[in-house]
Formats: structure tokens, sequence, C-alpha cells
């Protein structure tokens, strides 16, 4: 179901593209009037714009419905993975201590982070 919904999805957003590519201008309708080669067009000067606008107004609803079911499908996936990070390994503890270096050069170096007395 969620494949399917993705070329939806998909399709649905492609023909936006197209439809928005197909539309004309504000600008093309006032070259119209006087007599612009625009006003030759197959659906005339004033009648494929609504009918380019409706069309892009339904997908972009089913684009938007297809967007919703995508997001739902999503969580319910992230809701059945809830534990996936109790079979991530631990990193190993790192026992390293970062000090200040010594001044005198000839005093012995111990592993203990506490201090010696001499």
């Amino acid at each position: 179901m969620e494949a399917l919904i993705l070329v939806l999805h998909v399709l649905a957003a492609v023909v936006i593209i197209a439809l928005v590519l197909l539309q004309q201008g504000k600008g093309a309708d006032a070259g119209a009037s006087f007599g612009g080669g625009a006003s030759q067009t197959v659906f005339g000067s004033q009648g494929g714009g609504s009918f380019f606008g409706k069309m892009t107004a339904v997908f972009a609803l089913v684009f938007f419905l297809t967007s919703f079911g995508l997001a739902y499908f999503a969580s319910e996936q992230a809701k059945s993975v809830s534990g996936a990070l109790d079979f991530v390994p631990s990193a190993p503890q790192v026992e390293e201590t970062v000090g200040l270096p010594e001044l005198g050069g000839d005093k012995k170096k111990t592993s203990s982070d506490l201090p010696v007395t001499e």
C-alpha cells in the first residue's frame, strides 16, 4: 500500500510541474488583448487558464493527500522500531587520564589518580 501511495505521490508531483510549465503567465493576457500571438492558442486567450488552474488544484490536492498518507505510514513504522537502540553495541570505556604536564622531570609516574607524597 505504501508503494502505491509513493508512486501516486511522484506522479502527482511530475504532473503538477508539467501543468505549471504549460500555464501562461499573467502578462500574456495583456498581450493577447492587443492582438499578440498568444491569442491564437489552442484554448484561446482566456479558455485555457481556468482548465489548467483547476487541474493544478486537483493534482495539488492529490499531492497533499499522498503526503499525509506517507507521513502516517512513516509514523507507524517509527512506532514499531521503538527498541532499535538496544542492539547497538556500547563503546569500550576509555580509562586514560589527561592531566597537566609535570614540572619536574625526575619524578616517578604512577598509574593512580591520587597524589603521591614523598
